[in-house]
């Protein structure tokens, strides 16, 4: 079931999809008699690429999903109910979201990018708060290491105790690490740090298990922008990847629904 999800996952994917939709309007236009159906067919696949690729539309998709839940400052005079418990918190959760094995390049760049910006948030707040432990989570997802493992490395390259650190690493989805985690911080509230994208799912399948997690969002994919720039007028790869991971996270809040996970 993993793999076979894994697999429509990727059919699902926006640049996918528009691939194909566009090879089927080739084969209308180039083996049928329906050439106006062909022609639209492709036209479709062109336009749905063109869109997902516009700044302006990924936002409309991200925005929604980030800004569900707020950051987590903790500020030194808090001034919220999640940074007050966040404050007595003995355990910071962080989501794996992504690595790569490969000794001959620093463990910086053996992580993702969202799986590195989630470490860096679960180190900045675990100096804030004295006495916390870091809770690293993911297993061998197409890997021969655990991601717990490297992120766990990450941590100590920055400068957090071996002591400090507890490693899940059986996980293959945030599922599987809302299940294993729990019996780790038992009924204790716990701070969640994943990407803002990601947090709502993530929020919604550790609260069905009886979980009292406290949200820290980070790796912000739609920040709100100060000013404009050229950019903003034209498709980019960025913003495709930015549909992708939205598309990615309903999709998966669908699914998780079905299963009554959520």
């Amino acid at each position: 079931m993993f793999f076979l999800k894994k697999i429509i996952a990727q059919f699902l994917a926006p640049t996918s999809v528009c691939l194909e939709v566009m090879i089927a309007g080739m084969i209308l236009l180039l083996f049928t008699r329906r050439q106006r159906m062909g022609k639209f067919v492709v036209t479709l696949g062109i336009g749905i690429f063109t869109l997902l690729s516009y700044p302006a539309i990924p936002r409309m998709l991200v925005r929604p999903l980030e800004h569900r839940c707020q950051p987590l400052f903790l500020s030194t005079a808090p001034n919220t109910t999640n940074d007050t418990a966040a404050l007595a918190a003995r355990w910071i959760v962080v989501l794996g979201g992504g690595h790569i094995t490969d000794p001959k390049i620093p463990v910086t760049s053996q992580l993702s990018y969202a799986s590195l910006a989630r470490t860096i948030e679960a180190i900045r707040l675990h100096r804030r708060i004295p006495g916390s432990k870091l809770i690293v989570s993911g297993g061998k997802v197409f890997d021969v290491h655990a991601e717990a493992e490297t992120m766990a490395n990450m941590a100590q390259e920055l400068g957090v105790r071996p002591e400090d650190v507890v490693l899940e690493s059986e996980s293959q989805n945030t599922a599987d690490e809302a299940q294993l985690i729990k019996p780790i911080v038992g009924n204790d509230a716990f701070i969640l740090v994943t990407s803002a994208i990601h947090m709502p799912r993530s929020m919604a399948l550790f609260e069905k298990l009886g979980m009292r997690p406290i949200p820290a969002p980070t790796d912000y994919a739609a920040p709100e922008r100060q000013a404009l720039s050229p950019g903003d007028f034209f498709p980019s790869p960025g913003s495709l990847s930015d549909s992708h991971r939205a598309l990615h996270e309903y999709l998966g809040i669908i699914w998780s629904w079905l299963r009554r996970q959520i």
